[in-house]
């Protein structure tokens, strides 16, 4: 007799907040942040801010998919909008990489 895998609790999702994806999208905005700050002066009003907004707009964006999620249109939107603002941000990543 197979044994059976254990089973997952999950939480109620109350809030954007206990989304997985917000959280990691979150923890990514914080380290790019941290990160940013040692980019050299030149940069600040152009790689770092761009980086800085475009991961931080990955969180606003599911946040407010959140509150919308009631109007699955309006919802969708938002989830795309979050999903072009990670692109972004990780094309901002590679100049900083590829540019050390």
């Amino acid at each position: 007799m197979a044994e059976e895998a254990p089973r997952r609790v999950r939480r109620a999702v109350e809030s954007h907040e206990d989304l997985e994806v917000y959280r990691l999208a979150f923890a990514a905005a914080c380290r790019i942040f941290h990160l940013s700050k040692s980019f050299p002066r030149e940069e600040t009003y152009s790689l770092t801010d761009q980086i800085r907004r475009a991961s931080r707009s990955v969180c606003a964006g599911i946040s407010e998919a959140w509150r919308r999620r009631r109007y699955v249109a309006a919802f969708v939107n938002k989830v795309n909008e979050a999903e072009a603002e990670a692109a972004e941000a990780q094309t901002w990543c590679a100049f900083a990489v590829e540019c050390g």
